[in-house]
């Protein structure tokens, strides 16, 4: 018997892109392209009709982009699935605001096919696409930005000490094994940790805690 398929939708204005993604994934055991649509206004009824459990969105498409699109997704009711922002070379200027609509992580479209198949299998199981390179771009777009008046957040209190040590971690792009290495501990426990630190703060995944970290001032742009 077979494990359940993770099913996907890909949502990119490029038939070549949506082909390409689509072969390769469907070529995986595990895997399922359920849909591909050409454009974010498409991908709504696209979640509605075909239930996948990942999406891989582009960020920049003619008529609804992709951050326009994942925030109507999340909108939903009933559960959603995971989003994959999928961008160019630079990360593009709406990296932060889509990880504040609820992405889970950022790919780059011309990363090798082993890539895209472990980015899909790795958001699956609930972690996020944050590499250390990445989550440097995103602090790097978080200065760029005005300032933000937003109080610190009072579920901070709400943390343990430690739980505020993996939550910094985190926000540096580190993984659990290696936050385990740092705080001289085991990787489940640090997986208890992140756990329930979600639970707490009522935050989908990894992505969010590092929003979370730097907007409510437990983790600042020069850590």
């Amino acid at each position: 018997m077979t494990e359940e398929q993770i099913r996907i939708l890909i949502v990119d204005d490029q038939e070549m892109v949506r082909a390409g993604f689509s072969a390769l994934l469907d070529a995986q055991p595990d895997l399922k392209v359920v849909a591909s649509v050409p454009d974010g206004r498409d991908a709504v009824g696209a979640v509605k009709m075909h239930q996948p459990d990942i999406v891989l969105m582009d960020i920049r498409m003619p008529q609804v982009n992709g951050l326009d699109a994942t925030r109507q997704i999340f909108a939903m009711p009933g559960n959603s699935p995971s989003v994959i922002m999928l961008t160019t070379f630079d990360l593009d200027d709406y990296v932060f605001e889509a990880l504040r609509a609820g992405a889970s992580g950022f790919l780059l479209k011309d990363a090798p096919a082993d890539d895209l198949i472990e980015a899909v299998r790795i958001v699956s199981r609930g972690d996020a696409l944050l590499a250390p390179s990445i989550t440097k771009t995103l602090i790097a777009e978080y200065i760029r930005q005005p300032a933000r008046s937003t109080p610190k957040s009072p579920q901070v209190r709400e943390l343990t000490d430690r739980e505020r040590e993996v939550v910094q971690l985190v926000a540096r792009g580190m993984s659990n094994a290696e936050i385990a290495v740092d705080l001289f501990v085991t990787e489940q426990t640090v997986k208890s940790h992140v756990s329930r630190t979600l639970g707490k703060l009522g935050l989908r995944d990894r992505a969010q805690i590092v929003v979370f970290a730097y907007e409510s001032g437990l983790t600042s742009t020069g850590a």
